[in-house]
């Protein structure tokens, strides 16, 4: 490794890894180079100047490439054509229209937060936002209402409750890690999880919105919000009831089989196995999207020639995101391969501070040199665990929020999910950091003091 004015080995490693975050900034938001050139260039970069040897690096570009769309890649494909089903039903339309009318026009980023609260309960942030896309981008059309106003709430919703609320799989490894209640850690949760969700979620959005104007990918858009349906208007929308059950489908068979993973975690066989077969990210996309073919397809008089042409035209759009996705994913990894994870961690535990706040400090810490809000909670239990056991009279489930709240701060361009707000929402990298980023960040900081409150309290 190239060292840098006889600096400690873990700090030379932080030294170099932030070079390598502000070359990959400015070369995409100064010199507009591609997002997946530059992540993979910076990944390399990063890899060598630290002192991996070659092959090594290539590896860990490719297994972090690969790792990241291994499920996310299978996702995005479904969940894309499951939205384009919505689209040429004239479901979203359906779903729009009656948000619009319930909740009013002034209240729909409201009405956004609690969809995003719900549907991200059990499914993972990327599964989320795929399934609430066409949703967003049909209310925009109907509205026009700034696509940040709508767009942030829902993204606030959705990652609330990644970082805070069971039986989401992230907090689920700390409780286990930490032995913590899974009761007690959700009534916390809905304690601190709203009120942090609406700070930085209508509230923010309605800040954000007037000043950063952007609009959906044209592409994207049109598929999402032009349908069939509207061109043949002999034919009804589908029910709301109907669409609503297609949109939910994969949320309620992960939800499934998260209770399943919950109440019966060591079974081989029997329901336990099958509720957690079909509550894989996977197969309860493929199962809903197999459905939506049905439901929303032949069900509304497409034939299968349209239905195939569907699933096969909304593919397009989605292959440069699903590459800067994994680039985002390769530089992860070599950040992780390359021992930037471990000198964070050094930096953490080095300091001698109340087990709540080493939580979210560590967490913080590696979320940032990682980008991965499960990988800063799966590493952060680890390394607070022991901490923890050493340190009676600790309340162990605020302990766990503490943990979540840490790992969903500042997520930057190491992180997938950065790259996947930016190419929805259509927005350059300066944007997507002053609107995603900055949401995460007082999402992460809310959330952290709200945390802080209630422990004098309980």
């Amino acid at each position: 490794m190239y060292s840098i004015f006889g600096l400690s080995h873990e700090t030379t490693l932080l030294v170099w890894a932030l070079v390598a975050i502000v070359i990959l900034i400015v070369m995409i938001a100064k010199y507009k180079w591609n997002p997946f050139v530059v992540l993979l260039m910076a990944s390399l970069f990063l890899g060598l100047i630290i002192g991996m040897e070659p092959l090594d690096v290539v590896k860990s570009v490719q297994s972090g490439l690969g790792g990241t769309l291994g499920s996310i890649a299978i996702v995005i494909g479904l969940g894309t054509m499951l939205g384009k089903m919505m689209a040429e039903s004239g479901g979203a339309e359906q779903i729009a229209t009656t948000m619009v009318n319930r909740f009013g026009e002034k209240n729909i980023p409201w009405a956004m937060l609690i969809v995003g609260i719900i549907v991200g309960m059990p499914v993972f942030f990327e599964v989320g936002i795929i399934l609430l896309i066409p949703i967003l981008f049909t209310v925009i059309r109907k509205t026009n209402i700034s696509l940040l106003r709508v767009g942030i709430p829902m993204l606030a919703g959705l990652s609330t409750v990644h970082g805070l609320l069971p039986p989401h799989p992230a907090p689920m490894i700390a409780i286990d890690a930490f032995g913590a209640s899974i009761g007690k850690t959700i009534i916390y949760a809905l304690i601190v999880g709203i009120p942090t969700a609406i700070v930085a979620g209508p509230l923010f959005g309605s800040f954000i919105g007037k000043r950063i104007i952007v609009h959906p990918p044209e592409g994207l858009a049109e598929q999402f919000t032009t349908n069939n349906k509207l061109d043949r208007p002999d034919k009804p929308l589908p029910g709301f009831g109907i669409t609503m059950l297609t949109i939910l489908m994969p949320v309620i068979l992960m939800l499934a089989g998260s209770i399943a993973e919950i109440a019966d975690p060591q079974s081989t066989h029997g329901i336990s196995v099958f509720l957690r077969f079909v509550g894989n990210e996977i197969v309860a996309m493929f199962i809903a999207t197999v459905f939506a073919f049905f439901s929303l397809g032949f069900a509304q008089g497409f034939t299968k020639e349209q239905v195939s042409k569907f699933a096969g035209d909304c593919l397009a759009p989605t292959a440069s995101i699903i590459l800067i996705i994994g680039g985002g994913g390769a530089f992860k990894q070599v950040l992780i391969d390359s021992g930037v994870g471990d000198a964070i961690a050094a930096v953490a535990t080095s300091a001698h501070v109340n087990v709540i706040v080493f939580a979210y400090l560590v967490a913080a810490l590696i979320r940032v040199s990682t980008g991965s809000a499960t990988v800063a909670m799966t590493t952060a239990a680890g390394i607070v665990a022991p901490v923890l056991a050493l340190t009676p009279g600790a309340n162990i489930e605020l302990v766990v929020l503490a943990t979540g709240a840490g790992s969903l701060i500042l997520s930057h361009v190491n992180d997938a999910g950065f790259w996947m707000v930016k190419e929805f929402f259509n927005m350059t990298v300066p944007q997507t950091l002053k609107s995603w980023t900055v949401m995460e960040t007082l999402l992460s900081l809310v959330a952290f003091g709200l945390i802080l409150l209630l422990n004098v309290v309980v």
